[in-house]
This record gives C-alpha cells, structure tokens and sequence, in this order.
C-alpha cells in the first residue's frame, strides 16, 4: 500500500485488491457505520464521523457481482454492505490484460490473467541522448538521434504486434506506460489501432522497461487509488 497527498485535499493511497475488502472494514471501524454510493469510476465511501473514501476502481465501471461473491462470505473476512462487496468482487476478477511499456531505447509487452505474465518480451534500442555541439557537428548528430529513436520505437511497435495482436480476442483491456511521448509515437502504427481501442487507464509513469518492470505492472493497474479525505 502506498500513500501520497491529493490535489483538492486530503490523500491517495492504493491497495492491492487481495487487500481491499479488510482495508474498507478497518476505515468502517475507525469512522463509523458507511454509507456506499456507486458512481461512473468510483466507490465512495461516506463513514459516519464525516470520513470520506473514494475508490478509484481500476477497469470502470462496476462489474456486477454474483450473488455471494466478494461479499465477505469466507469465514475470515469481514462482510461489507453489497455495493463494496461489489467493488470487492470487480477487483479481484481475473482479468485477460495487454500491458505496452515504451521508453526511448527499451519497451516491454505483455499479457496477464490476473496478476500472471502469460507470455511477454521485452527489448531495448540505442539512442544516444543530446550533444553539446554546435553547428554541423550538432546537426549530424540530431538526425543521427532522429533516426536511432524511430528505429526504437518501431521496434516497440513490432514487439506489441507480435505479442499482443494474437491475443487480441483475449484481451479486455490494454495498459500503457512508460514514456506519454513515446507512446504516442507509436499510436501511428496502424497495425495497432485494435489494440489502442482497448485502451484504459491508469498510465503506468515506470522506469526502463526491463522483465522486472514488466513483471511488477499488475500490482500498478490492478490497484484501488484511494482519496481519504478525513472528518
């Protein structure tokens, strides 16, 4: 879980959803009996004391839960009024996912179910960074850079249509990250429209993409992005 302050007031925590049905339980003890108001993109929770919490929800909007799913039915957890419940059960669902991670000079794609990379790769061009010369010297080694990026990024490109394109019919979602600009570049590749129709949020801001990174994507986008806002 991590936290950080929010714009507006108040401030953001995420929690993984594994963690998800205890943590709205702790902040009903602390606060008082909660009020669960079902919104677009979020879950907001109203406690008794004033507290508030609004669950960001990954993947929008609310899938509906089965009759006793997510509802705190194992005997230990804790049973939660039925629109957290339902948020309980939308997070945990094991979702078919295409992750794309693009930097200049590395990229990275994948598929999970849930939190398991089922098949990925991941790869890295050279591309120089700015030099401080002037004049010709300088200009040779723009268009030099110029070119090294374009050869990055059409290798990024390349990777996500060998990966995920297969995969396409499995797919409910695409994830990016990485670098906005570099992914933007490669939006240009028409190859790639289906997979960018899928898209949704959150933009995962990682480093390199290396197998680790990669790897370490789901407890990003599978996260609940929490605003409390305290009484």
């Amino acid at each position: 879980m991590t936290a950080g302050p929010a714009a507006g007031g108040g401030r953001w925590i995420s929690v993984a959803p594994e963690r998800l049905s205890r943590w709205i339980a702790s902040f009903a003890g602390r606060h008082g009996a909660i009020e669960a108001v079902v919104l677009p993109d979020l879950v907001r929770l109203d406690a008794a004391d004033g507290a508030v919490a609004e669950c960001h929800m990954p993947f929008p909007p609310l899938r509906p839960s089965r009759d006793g799913e997510g509802d705190g039915g194992h005997e230990d957890e804790p049973r939660l009024p039925p629109p957290a419940a339902a948020l309980v059960a939308h997070v945990r669902h094991e979702r078919t996912v295409g992750v794309l991670l693009a930097r200049l000079g590395g990229h990275a794609a994948g598929v999970f179910t849930g939190a398991r990379l089922v098949t990925g790769k991941v790869g890295s061009r050279q591309v120089h960074g700015r030099s401080a010369a002037g004049g010709w010297s300088q200009q040779r080694f723009a268009r030099r850079r110029d070119k090294q990026s374009a050869e990055a990024l059409g290798a990024a490109a390349d990777v996500a249509a060998r990966v995920l394109l297969p995969r396409l019919a499995d797919l409910e979602a695409v994830v990016l990250g990485g670098d906005r600009r570099s992914i933007d570049e490669i939006r240009r590749d028409r190859r790639l429209a289906p997979l960018f129709a899928l898209e949704t949020g959150p933009f995962l801001t990682v480093p390199d993409p290396r197998r680790a990174v990669l790897e370490g994507a789901p407890a990003l986008f599978r996260a609940v992005r929490i605003r409390l806002i305290d009484p």
